[in-house]
């Protein structure tokens, strides 16, 4: 089978499965099936970048001319904000502007995102963030390209919703610790350790409580 061939295929199989999504009432079937249609999307995508390198190969006289390998790149340093609708990403890579978007993926689910950058200037960049914070909307989730500056689109399942943080495992890392208790001391002076420890990292509401505890328990043992 030819490659333009198999494209067409790919096509008309993106085709149904997004009007298979247009015809259910299930979010989550809608969800599968928009994601199965993404992955297809860039098959197509990837089999038009190999036809194109194949026919400029066989132009320009064979292998010797053939492009150079790319490498992936994780990205990790990104920016980010919010509305009440949308969760916004913003990745900036230099020539950017000038990368056709064919080569740009974005991939969703419930609770990630995966975005691809292919073929900038021999690296492919990869943003990989699981475990969101809330879930989102798959079917509305988008990217747009303004200049160097690659722009994602979380819509949020729960418009409204402040995120404190991108992903759960962030806002787990940025909880205090309890204290623990060292059963191995003398209780009461471990207690005390663990109430002086919560009172030094609590806030001024913290604070005040456990004033108040230590003046109530002053007056049970010494009373007036």
């Amino acid at each position: 089978m030819s490659v333009n061939s198999r494209m067409e295929q790919l096509q008309a199989t993106v085709e149904e499965l997004k009007r298979l999504s247009n015809l259910t009432e299930r979010q989550k079937v809608k969800d599968i099936l928009l994601v199965e249609a993404r992955k297809i999307e860039t098959e197509i995508s990837l089999l038009r970048e190999q036809s194109g390198a194949e026919i400029a190969e066989s132009s320009s006289g064979g292998a010797r001319n053939a492009p150079a390998r790319c490498y992936d790149v994780r990205l990790t340093n990104y920016a980010w904000d919010q509305s009440d609708k949308y969760v916004k990403i913003y990745v900036t890579l230099k020539n950017l502007e000038a990368l056709n978007e064919t080569n740009i993926e974005c991939v969703f689910t419930e609770r990630s995102f995966s975005l691809k950058v292919n073929g900038l200037d021999g690296k492919n960049y990869i943003l990989n963030i699981c475990n969101l914070l809330e879930k989102i909307i798959v079917a509305k989730c988008y990217w747009k390209k303004k200049g160097d500056t690659l722009i994602v689109f979380l819509a949020k399942k729960s418009p409204g919703a402040n995120w404190s943080h991108m992903t759960s495992v962030e806002k787990k890392a940025s909880e205090p610790k309890v204290p623990k208790l060292n059963h191995s001391d003398d209780p009461s002076a471990g207690l005390m350790d663990m109430m002086k420890q919560m009172y030094q990292e609590g806030d001024d509401e913290m604070k005040r409580t456990i004033a108040k505890a230590w003046a109530e328990s002053r007056d049970k043992q010494f009373p007036h």
